[in-house]
Order: C-alpha cells, then structure tokens, then sequence
C-alpha cells in the first residue's frame, strides 16, 4: 500500500484482467487461500486500527451505488505489512486479528492476509491486481443464479485525503496512478478538511473513473486520533468496535507510547484498572439520566 489510508472495492461488471506481468509475485506463499466465504467485491485499507468509521464505509458505498448501475458483491480489508515501517503502527499479525474482529459481523466485509504477510511493501496497485487475478482468473469471478461465472471489477474505496496525496506532484507515479485509477477505478468517501474538487481537479485524465460518496453524517474520527487518545489514556469506547478494544486490552498494545506506567492505565473501554487485584472494588452509584433518545 502506497497510503495508510487507502482500500480496495469491487463491483460486479466489466473487469480488464492485467496483463503486465506483476502476477508473478502471486506465488511468494504457496499455502495462501484468498478468505471467499463471504465472497462479492474487493475493499482493503492499510488498518491500523479499525474504526467503526472503516467498516462504515463499505456500508456508504453499497448504498451510493444502488442506482448506478453497480452492484456491490463483497469487500476486503487488506492491511498493510510490516515492511511499510509508519510509525505507531502495530504488527500486522495484530492489525489483522483487529480486522478479523471488527469485520467479523459483516454478512460481505473479510480481511485478506495477502499483504500483510509479505515480507516486503506491496504497492497499490499490485495489491489490486493480486484481488483481480484471484478473483477473475484463479476463481473465474462469481457465480450468479443461473449457474453462469460472471467477472467482477475490482475498485479501490479510500477516504479523501488518499486522492489529496493522489494530487500531489511526486507522490505517486503516473504508472501507478494510470494503473489504479485508470484500470481499476476508485469510490472516495469525503473528508472534512480536504478540498475534493481541488484534488479532483488535478487527476482529470480518470475522472469518469472516480466516484465521490458524500459523508452524510460528518465523522473525522482517525486512527492517528485514536492512538493519541490511546497515548493519552483516555477512552476510545464507541470510536472502534468494542471486542477490537478488549483485544487491545489484552495484548498490552500501544501501551508503550503514552509513557504512563501499566498498573496505572485504564482499561481501553474508559473503566479505571485497579492495580491492586487484591483489594476490593469501590461500589460506585450510577443513576439513570434520560435525554430523550
């Protein structure tokens, strides 16, 4: 992955099955089985931690496309590997347990550990095209109701500010943005705070190829503010799902940044941890308030 914040869809339709040799690399673990119990499209993030906001953005993006001609038959998460080095990023064999959790409800959400097993970053585009060969070659796409195997296309979903590092000169090559926005094609979600016509403005040769999906709800929840609330021992509940918070909890991660000693943290859902195992609990009274939900 090029970006930390950038996922892959994928949509029944039309698919141009590449042809540019990269698929060699598509045998580094001959054990590999892309997960396709749940199995309709492609969507992958480099997730770091899962927000409810992540998963939120498949369900934003079925509903955009409902009456454009697309069909939305399944995603993925893709978390990046170990090899992309950003800082404050936990392990991939991490990050792809909290994916697993937090996509586990999902009737067409699934990680895919393709990426972050590899021992070496894995550009965007080839993640794209590793989705495309396992999908349209190895699989021959999907089945429908009257028995035929029909390709799908595979997109990218990424926030906003994926298309703003798009638009700036030098950070991506125009190889790999031809490769994914031309080949592919991308659903963004807006952001607040970034310019979307002003980036759009700048990748005006894949226009017809980029569909913008309208935050309806504004949420500028990250996972940079996730882990600084994290460093800062505060609660993240009701930001991510609750059962990736407990894992947290329970594998000790980003414990490490905050500088505030373990026995006095709390615990990630926001209850105070009692360092002393011994000593029994305060009773603590709690009335009922009602706002008129």
């Amino acid at each position: 992955m090029d970006t930390p914040e950038s996922q892959t869809g994928a949509t029944n339709g039309t698919t141009h099955v590449p042809s540019n040799g990269s698929l060699a690399t598509h045998d580094t673990n001959s054990s590999y089985v892309l997960p396709d119990h749940k199995l309709k499209i492609c969507v992958e993030d480099s997730s770091k931690t899962p927000l409810l906001l992540h998963l939120r953005m498949f369900e934003m993006v079925a509903d955009h496309v409902r009456d454009s001609g697309f069909e939305v038959i399944g995603g993925y998460i893709s978390p990046v590997a170990d090899a992309y080095k950003k800082a404050g990023l936990a392990s991939a064999e991490h990050r792809l347990q909290m994916c697993k959790i937090a996509s586990d409800p999902s009737p067409w959400v699934m990680v895919d550990p393709w990426e972050a097993d590899r021992h070496e970053y894995t550009r965007t585009a080839l993640v794209l095209d590793h989705f495309d060969h396992e999908i349209n070659v190895v699989r021959r796409g999907v089945g429908t109701s009257t028995g035929e195997r029909k390709l799908v296309r595979i997109a990218l979903l990424a926030g906003a500010d994926l298309i703003g590092t798009m638009s700036s000169p030098g950070l991506w090559s125009n190889d790999d943005l031809d490769h994914i926005l031309g080949q592919y094609g991308a659903f963004i979600v807006e952001r607040n705070g970034i310019d979307i016509d002003e980036a759009l403005a700048q990748l005006q040769p894949w226009k017809e190829n980029i569909f913008v999906i309208p935050q309806l709800i504004h949420n500028d929840v990250s996972s940079t503010k996730i882990r600084s609330f994290l460093k800062k021992d505060m609660s993240v509940q009701y930001l991510i799902p609750a059962p990736v918070i407990q894992y947290i909890e329970e594998h000790g991660l980003y414990e490490d940044e905050g500088g505030i000693p373990r026995t006095h943290r709390r615990n990630r859902s926001g209850t105070p941890r009692i360092s002393n195992r011994n000593s029994p609990a305060p009773s603590v009274e709690v009335s009922e308030q009602r706002n008129g939900c």
